[in-house]
C-alpha cells in the first residue's frame, strides 16, 4: 500500500497542467501546451507572465462555479435555494456535500498551481527574461496562494502549509498547521508580495502593489481576533489594518464608482473600483465564468440556462434594507442592484416571452405564498446584451475579489478596534463614502460594530462575502455570531408588489403555508467545515494533531 503522504499528493496536490482552447485575449495568451514546464519555455517576459494567467482563472473555477454562493452566501445567511443546495442553506453540510469538496479541491488548485508557477518560473526562465518581471511573476502566484489559504484557514480551520508540491512525495511528516501559523503564513507572504508587485499593473487585470495592500488591511482586521485575547482583538494588527487600508484608499488610484448598478453593469470589467477580480473570458468551461447560468431565474433571460428560480434574498436579508419591511420601500440603491422584486425593470437585460423579446420585468409571483426576490448581481443577461458573449455555463464578466469599498469599511472597523463605538471623523466619511453612493443620507452618529456589519451585509451580498465576515467576529466574539445567524429568518416569504408592472413598494410577509426550516441553530461545530470525505480517508495525515509551521 502506498504511504499516506504519497495518496495525500496525489489526491489534493498534484495538479495537472491545464489545458484551454484557443483564445484571443492577450491576458490569457497561453504557452504551448506540450511545454509549459519544460525548458522551452519561460524564455520571454511575454511567456513568464503567459505562465501566470491561468491562476487568474480556471484554478479558481471550481470555487466560483457554485461553492462560492453556497458557502459565501447561503452560510451566511443572505441568501438561500428553496428546493436545491439545502446542506448549506440550513447548516447541515456535510463531508459529502459537493460544494464543500469543490471548495476544498479549487483552493488546492490555486495553491498547487501557484507553486508549480514558482518552481517553473525560477528553473527555466531564460536570459531574456527581464528581472522585474521574474520577479513579478512570482509575486503573483504567492499572492495566488495566500489568498487560497486565507479561504482554507477560515473554512477547515487547520490545514497543512505547502510551499513546494514537489517534496511532498519524499516527506511522510507533514501535518496540519495550527490557524494562528496560518494566519501569519499568508500575512508574511502578502507582506513580501507588497513590497514586490508594481504600483501599476504590468497587464490589465493583474494584481498590483495595491491588491496585495488591500488584502493585507483584510488579513490583518481578521488576523486581530484570531490573536485575540479574552475578547479583545489584537491592537497591533488592528492599527496595521487601518495602516494599510489608508494607504490604499489615499495612494492606489482607485477610486469608487459613482453609481453601485455601475458596479455589475456589463462591462464592468476591470473598473477603478477593482483592486482583484477574477478575469474570465468568453471561450471554454472553466476559463469563463458560469455563476450566471446558476443565477438566472429563468432561461426568459438567459442562453438555455436559467437554473435560479428557487434562488433569492433571504428573508432576514430583506430585512436589512432600512425602511423596507416597514414601509414596502427603501432609498437603498443596493436592493434593486442585487435582487430583483416582482414589478422591476432592467432595461440592460432582454427577456423572451411567447417568443417575444422585451426589456425585462421581474414577473409577479404566481404560487402559493411562495416568492423569490431573485438573484440579480453578477447576471447579465442573453448574448445580445453582451456582445455575443454568453452561451450556458460560458460568460465572460470578471468576480469580484477585492473592491475599494470593502477597504473603505476594513478602516472603520479598524478603527472601531474594541470600543463600543467611534466618532473619529476618517472612519466615518469612509463609511459614509460606502454609504452614501446607495443613496443613503450621511451618517453622523458614532459609528459600531452592528452599524458597520449591516453596511457590509448590504454591501456585498452575493459577493460570497457574508460567511467570512461571520468567520472573522467567531474569531474573538462567538456568542455574537451566533446570535447573528440564530436570528435569521431563512424561510419562504410573500411578496406582493403595490403595481404591475413599475411596482414602487411591495409588502413583504413569511408564507404562512410555510413555517418549518426559517431559523438555523448555529454553534461551534458550524464554523469549520468537514473534511471532503475522500480527503479525510485517503490522507490520514489530515486527522494528526495540527503543529505550528514556524516551530517544526
Amino acid at each position: 500500500m502506498k504511504n499516506s503522504k504519497q495518496i495525500y499528493y496525489r489526491i489534493l496536490f498534484l495538479v495537472p497542467i491545464i489545458i484551454l482552447s484557443a483564445c484571443s485575449d492577450s491576458f490569457l495568451e497561453k504557452p504551448p501546451l506540450d511545454s509549459i514546464v519544460d525548458a522551452s519555455f519561460y524564455k520571454t517576459d511575454d511567456q513568464v507572465l503567459a505562465g501566470t494567467a491561468l491562476l487568474y482563472s480556471k484554478v479558481w473555477h471550481d470555487y466560483n462555479d457554485k461553492a462560492s454562493y453556497n458557502i459565501g452566501d447561503f452560510r451566511g445567511g443572505t441568501a438561500f435555494s428553496g428546493y436545491n443546495d439545502q446542506d448549506n442553506v440550513h447548516f447541515n453540510t456535510t463531508a459529502n456535500t459537493g460544494e464543500n469538496g469543490a471548495a476544498w479541491r479549487a483552493f488546492f488548485n490555486v495553491v498547487g498551481q501557484s507553486n508549480l508557477a514558482i518552481q517553473n518560473i525560477k528553473r527555466y526562465a531564460g536570459p531574456e527574461v527581464s528581472p522585474a518581471i521574474k520577479e513579478d511573476a512570482i509575486a503573483e502566484a504567492r499572492f495566488m496562494r495566500a489568498v487560497a489559504y486565507r479561504y482554507l484557514v477560515m473554512n477547515w480551520g487547520e490545514v497543512p502549509i505547502i510551499e513546494n508540491n514537489l517534496t511532498l512525495l519524499a516527506d511522510t511528516t507533514v501535518h496540519k498547521n495550527t490557524v494562528k501559523s496560518v494566519w501569519r503564513f499568508i500575512t508574511n507572504e502578502m507582506r513580501a508580495v507588497s513590497e514586490i508587485l508594481p504600483e501599476i499593473p504590468v497587464r490589465t487585470g493583474r494584481v498590483t502593489k495595491w491588491s496585495a495592500e488591500g488584502m493585507l488591511a483584510r488579513f490583518y482586521l481578521t488576523r486581530s481576533g484570531v490573536e485575540s485575547s479574552g475578547g479583545t482583538r489584537n491592537q497591533v494588527f488592528l492599527d496595521s489594518a487601518k495602516y494599510f487600508a489608508k494607504r490604499v484608499i489615499e495612494q492606489s488610484g482607485a477610486r469608487l464608482l459613482d453609481s453601485y448598478a455601475d458596479l455589475f453593469l456589463y462591462p464592468y470589467d476591470n473598473n477603478t473600483e477593482s483592486l482583484f477580480s477574477l478575469q474570465w473570458v468568453f471561450s471554454a468551461y472553466g476559463t469563463s465564468n458560469s455563476v450566471p447560468s446558476y443565477l438566472n431565474f429563468s432561461n426568459d433571460i438567459a442562453n438555455g440556462d436559467g437554473w435560479g428560480g428557487d434562488k433569492g434574498a433571504t428573508l432576514w436579508m430583506l430585512s436589512q434594507y432600512e425602511g423596507l419591511m416597514t414601509n414596502g420601500k427603501t432609498f437603498d440603491q443596493r436592493l434593486k442592484a442585487t435582487f430583483m422584486l416582482p414589478g422591476t425593470h432592467y432595461p440592460e437585460i432582454t427577456q423572451t416571452l411567447n417568443g417575444v423579446d422585451q426589456e425585462l420585468m421581474f414577473p409577479e409571483s404566481d404560487d402559493d405564498g411562495r416568492s423569490f426576490a431573485s438573484i440579480k448581481k453578477y447576471v447579465v443577461g442573453k448574448a445580445k446584451d453582451v456582445g455575443g458573449k454568453a452561451t450556458q455555463q460560458n460568460y465572460d464578466n470578471d468576480t469580484y475579489m477585492l473592491r475599494l469599498a470593502d477597504v473603505y469599511l476594513i478602516y472603520a472597523e479598524a478603527e472601531l478596534g474594541n470600543s463600543a463605538s467611534t466618532s473619529d471623523g476618517t472612519a466615518l466619511a469612509y463609511f459614509n463614502a460606502v454609504h452614501k453612493r446607495a443613496g443613503l443620507p450621511e451618517v453622523l452618529v458614532p459609528l459600531t460594530y452592528d452599524m458597520i456589519f449591516r453596511e457590509r451585509v448590504l454591501e456585498f451580498a452575493m459577493e460570497a462575502s457574508v460567511w467570512y465576515d461571520l468567520v472573522s467576529l467567531h474569531y474573538y466574539n462567538p456568542q455574537k455570531a451566533y446570535a447573528i445567524l440564530n436570528s435569521q429568518d431563512r424561510g419562504f416569504y410573500g411578496i406582493t408588489p403595490d403595481k404591475f408592472p413599475d411596482a414602487t413598494s411591495w409588502t413583504i410577509i413569511p408564507s404562512p403555508n410555510y413555517p418549518n426550516n426559517r431559523t438555523i441553530t448555529a454553534n461551534e461545530g458550524n464554523f469549520n467545515l468537514p473534511i471532503p470525505a475522500a480527503d479525510a480517508i485517503s490522507a490520514p495525515n489530515l486527522r494528526k494533531e495540527a503543529v505550528d509551521y514556524y516551530n517544526k
